[in-house]
């Protein structure tokens, strides 16, 4: 896409991956996208943050341009290790946490088994915290039935890409072809379903990934702020509530006239809540709006 940052690699064990880096000043930020997305989901704030912060995005195993093994235990342990991972390689002590939809799971996953790791934590839109999730992605987790919902076509992509936000028209052709062009990627559509498959199954979001992580939610001592859409599709709003009674330490953000990707629909709100957070010394705790 016009005006990203430059593409870099390095491979970890047997995974070529790619991210984004940028900023020379500022604490560590280490940014997770969602289940099928990629790198691109955070143009919008990539520069913002990196203007005041060290930041990095990466393409989780199977997404994006990094590599899409065939044997990979694809779910959120697997590529909660696989940030862990990442930061190890790029000599990342520790970081700001930022995790979107599946990657707010990666992400609290790591704030409980690596605590040391995670400086804040920021959750967009997280999965990990109820059942509830959209119907498609309920419907994708079938088998044959998920690889002819989800089989790559521009078409496709805009009506998924569109029907997860509140105003269809943030989603630009631009978006739209860069989000074809990686999800007919070889090896991307079987990658995405048993990512999608470990975590979810027609009845919702399985009760080993949010049940877990809900019992866990206590433990997590680290700064909390967690982000939603009022109007998120895909994952409901009050799903933020289980977060703000889970966590001894959260602020909620709740975004009015936003769906499921509240990073592109109130980017520039979203990026200055994010520095406004990053540099308190005590954040509020049990801030909502």
């Amino acid at each position: 896409m016009s005006g990203a940052p430059q593409d870099r690699t390095i491979q970890i064990g047997e995974i070529k991956t790619r991210y984004w880096a940028g900023g020379s000043q500022g604490s560590p930020v280490v940014l997770i996208h969602g289940l099928g997305c990629h790198v691109e989901d955070w143009q919008a704030n990539f520069d913002a943050l990196a203007a005041h912060h060290r930041v990095w995005a990466l393409d989780l195993p199977g997404h994006g341009r990094t590599a899409k093994p065939a044997d990979a235990p694809y779910g959120v342990p697997y590529l909660a290790e696989s940030v862990r991972d990442f930061m190890a390689a790029l000599q990342i002590p520790r970081a700001h946490l930022v995790g979107h939809s599946m990657g707010g799971a990666v992400a609290t996953r790591l704030a409980f088994t690596h605590p040391e790791l995670v400086d804040r934590l920021v959750l967009v839109a997280s999965a990990g915290l109820g059942r509830q999730v959209h119907l498609g992605l309920r419907l994708a987790s079938v088998p044959r039935l998920g690889e002819r919902l989800m089989r790559p076509s521009r078409a496709g992509t805009a009506t998924f890409a569109r029907m997860t936000i509140y105003d269809p028209a943030v989603i630009t052709e631009e978006k739209i072809d860069c989000d074809y062009a990686l999800a007919a990627l070889p090896g991307a559509l079987e990658a995405m379903l048993r990512t999608a498959r470990s975590g979810i199954n027609l009845w919702g979001q399985k009760k080993s990934l949010w049940g877990v992580h809900t019992g866990r939610l206590p433990s997590i001592t680290a700064p909390v702020l967690v982000v939603w859409g009022r109007q998120d599709p895909t994952i409901p709003a009050t799903h933020a509530d289980v977060a703000a009674k889970g966590l001894p330490n959260v602020r909620v953000q709740i975004f009015d006239q936003c769906g499921h990707v509240p990073m592109l629909e109130k980017a520039d709100a979203f990026n200055a809540l994010l520095l406004e957070f990053f540099a308190e010394s005590n954040p509020r705790p049990n801030h909502t709006v």
